[in-house]
């Protein structure tokens, strides 16, 4: 890579995936400079507030080993200095670590400055370069190309194929219709499009801006006119409109482990 300023390649743990209402646990900056030479800043970070257990299965960092970490408002002047006159980049930054970290350090009550920065996000990279589509994976997994692509019957057969080759190819994958469903779903989705999501037993907001990250429960309490629009929409599925109702009677699902 031919750089003409220093380039910090960053990732971030959190307590969820909302990049405006989690809070980071881990940090970790490598500065490559134009030369070659690298400095590298990585520290936990107490966000004070519990660690989802939903989290912590993801990237093993409980609140007893941040619970002597620095906040992220101690750690900004650092992290601003590491970053002073570097482009940046990452996997999936662009999404998720650049917005998350801006916010963080704006509610420390400081200022990620992007404008004329560059980013490289190697995920950006990756979709791009290799494409996710029905006509990729019939290649991959079939070893062929789809003949008559893009009609319906076609692209369902292909589709079948690569089900069969797909389950012969991981032999740790489910191979009973329950569990494979299970597999195919969002990660901790209570309904199939993933608009609500399990957080700590409890349903959790995994759409918008406006209550994302929020428990169903609570926004059912302070904002019944929200769910009342989603209930009245039509665009969202049986399954969260059904969700929304038992929500407005106080009725919430419990998960089962």
């Amino acid at each position: 890579m031919k750089q003409d300023r220093p380039l910090v390649i960053f990732d971030l743990e959190a307590t969820g995936v909302s990049p405006l209402e989690d809070r980071i646990v881990d940090i970790a900056l490598i500065r490559r400079q134009p030369g070659g030479g690298e400095e590298v800043f990585s520290s936990l970070v107490n966000p004070g507030l519990p660690i989802p257990k939903d989290a912590v299965a993801v990237h093993h960092i409980t609140d007893e080993m941040v619970k002597d970490a620095p906040s992220l408002k101690e750690l900004a002047p650092k992290i601003l200095q590491f970053l002073e006159g570097a482009d940046l980049g990452g996997f999936n930054v662009l999404k998720y670590d650049i917005p998350l970290l801006a916010n963080e350090l704006k509610r420390a009550g400081f200022e990620l400055p992007l404008e004329g920065r560059r980013v490289v996000d190697a995920f950006s990279i990756y979709q791009k370069k290799e494409p996710r589509n029905l006509a990729a994976a019939y290649q991959l997994y079939c070893g062929k190309a789809i003949a008559n692509a893009h009609r319906a019957e076609a692209d369902a057969r292909a589709t079948l194929e690569i089900l069969d080759a797909q389950l012969s190819h991981y032999p740790d994958l489910p191979q009973e219709m329950g569990a494979l469903s299970a597999f195919c779903a969002p990660r901790d989705a209570v309904d199939r499009e993933g608009k609500f999501v399990w957080r700590n037993g409890e349903v959790v907001f995994g759409f918008g801006g406006k209550h994302r990250g929020k428990t169903l429960r609570e926004v059912a309490k302070a904002d019944r006119s929200y769910i009342n629009w989603m209930i009245d929409k039509g665009s969202f599925s049986a399954e969260v409109v059904k969700l929304c109702q038992a929500a407005l009677s106080g009725e919430l699902p419990v998960r089962k482990e």
